[in-house]
């Protein structure tokens, strides 16, 4: 049997992202391995011309520090479609308001916190306050969002209406579809539902999404999926490739859950074959990491091998 051997990681002096991400697919083996094989199938379905690219994004990725990267990737016009969890449009929305996460502890006192008006994210510290700012927004613009029909047309909206750059904002600038079916489980949810409390009402239905998705997937030529975190965005995601004629040719799923529970965030890709959610004969690779490590080095080899 002919085997590949395990090419040994050499680090030089002023390396790009690229060469180092490079160098680990070449060591080929472990996580190292299967971060350089996330790079390379990134790649090649970004730089697939009749792939649409399917980008599903859960888990704070907003209070550690990815929100910058994530905009660039939509203005990069890398991604065709998203769906993410009301809690990182529910962060997104704050920074776009002016307000700030901050660096503080995991072994914090939390009920002192609680006194001081901070929420916390692990070590990640967010003012209790941005409710308020939110709860001011979604009342001023309120009448500006009741008459959309859809979830994506209520997102773009308060992407439309965002005073500064955000992830809906660049959805909305770009056309990306950008998905959020679990939008009432958020601090966007809890502010829309406020005016509803209030007598006033909205439009917009809870299933009109699911057409919109499944009609990208299906007429699509070829479908790719990326998921950072799992969960609803997965799964989403993962039933529109399933009642598709062509199920995913593409696939890199970064997560930390384990697959022996049987849930969906760690299920691995490859038991999405038995669904037809993913094709048996596609290029894709499961890493285990956490996406506030993987997501920057994946996307500043990117940055290196694609140009805007």
């Amino acid at each position: 049997m002919k085997m590949k051997p395990v090419d040994h990681i050499k680090i030089k002096k002023s390396m790009t992202v690229n060469e180092l991400v490079r160098q680990m697919d070449s060591a080929g083996v472990l996580g190292a391995g299967r971060l350089g094989k996330a790079a390379n199938i990134c790649e090649s379905m970004i730089k697939d011309k009749d792939c649409k690219v399917f980008l599903g994004l859960a888990g704070p990725l907003v209070p550690g520090g990815m929100r910058n990267i994530i905009i660039d990737l939509i203005e990069s016009s890398w991604i065709d479609v998203i769906v993410t969890t009301g809690a990182t449009l529910t962060h997104d929305l704050g920074e776009a308001l002016g307000y700030r996460h901050y660096q503080g502890k995991a072994d914090a006192d939390d009920a002192e916190l609680h006194r001081k008006g901070f929420d916390r994210v692990y070590e990640s510290y967010m003012p209790n306050k941005i409710y308020e700012g939110m709860e001011d927004f979604i009342s001023e613009n309120f009448d500006d969002l009741k008459g959309k029909k859809s979830i994506r047309e209520l997102l773009w909206e308060i992407g439309r209406l965002t005073p500064h750059q955000s992830i809906l904002k660049a959805c909305f600038e770009n056309k990306i579809p950008i998905f959020c079916p679990a939008i009432s489980d958020s601090g966007i949810g809890l502010m829309i539902w406020g005016q509803l409390a209030k007598g006033k009402q909205v439009e917009t239905g809870a299933f009109d999404d699911l057409k919109e998705i499944i009609e990208i997937a299906w007429t699509a030529k070829k479908c790719g999926v990326i998921y950072f975190g799992g969960g609803v965005p997965k799964n989403y995601i993962q039933q529109a490739m399933q009642l598709a004629p062509k199920s995913a040719q593409y696939g890199v799923q970064v997560t930390m859950d384990r697959p022996e529970p049987g849930g969906s965030s760690g299920a691995e890709l490859k038991e999405g074959i038995s669904w037809g959610k993913l094709n048996p004969k596609a290029s894709f690779v499961d890493l285990i990491c956490d996406a506030t490590i993987a997501l920057p080095i994946i996307y500043a080899a990117l940055k290196e091998r694609i140009k805007f």
